[in-house]
């Protein structure tokens, strides 16, 4: 079987040249008005363990899934529209990517997961669970977003930052470092929530409020203004 190798599609003095790594099979389906076709690897992907002749799972068209590097769409995973999976990315088990959203790096987006509008999933970043990553939004480095939490407007979460349960993270929002974001909390806004801090139950941190160090913010405690709590 032959290793995967650095895919090029282009043409020079009437040659074409390209190594595909997978191709359509004839199963197609039917999202919001998308036809998706599963697909089936040619070569070997030794990074996601991949053989030849695998069956992997739905993208509209060649576009949505790079033939270079390890990416891969596994399982019933659906990637339609303009989003794109590259580089070592992996989407899996019954995860959507779609509108213009980006998976790429060393990234995993799995189970119920969806990443869609202009979101990006990259680095060692995961999302999985019931998790909806959109907007702008971006979860990178070695984030974890899951759960039945939600990412969006122009909001970052990155570093070791975790955001899960019913946390929603938005605006401009930064959680990053090590902080935590969960139960019913909600950082929106301007503010940041970095270190080892915590925020979780039903409180809140918006507007330029800065939270970080060791904080715990919990209940219904509600952080706003101008305010840095450590």
């Amino acid at each position: 079987a032959l290793s995967p190798r650095r895919y090029r599609d282009n043409t020079i003095k009437g040659v074409h040249l390209t190594m595909k790594k997978y191709c359509f099979t004839d199963e197609t389906m039917e999202v919001d008005g998308h036809i998706l076709h599963r697909i089936k690897a040619l070569i070997d992907i030794p990074h996601p363990d991949v053989k030849a002749g695998d069956l992997g799972g739905w993208i509209e068209r060649e576009e949505n899934l790079a033939h270079e590097d390890g990416a891969w769409v596994f399982d019933n995973a659906r990637v339609y529209d303009n989003g794109w999976v590259l580089g070592n990315a992996w989407v899996s088990g019954n995860a959507l990517v779609y509108d213009n959203a980006r998976v790429y790096d060393d990234a995993w987006v799995n189970d119920r997961a969806r990443v869609y509008g202009s979101a990006q999933v990259r680095g060692n970043a995961w999302a999985y669970g019931n998790v909806h990553i959109y907007d702008r939004a971006r979860v990178y480095d070695g984030a974890r977003a899951c759960g039945s939490a939600q990412v969006f407007g122009r909001a970052h979460v990155y570093g070791d930052a975790q955001v899960f349960d019913n946390a929603w993270v938005y605006d401009n929002a930064w959680i990053y470092d090590n902080a935590w974001v969960y139960g019913c909390g909600e950082v929106f806004g301007n503010a940041r929530a970095y270190g080892f801090a915590r925020v979780f139950d039903n409180a809140w941190i918006y507007d330029n409020a800065w939270v970080y160090g060791k904080a715990r913010v919990h209940g219904d405690t509600k952080i706003f203004g101008k305010i840095m709590v450590k």
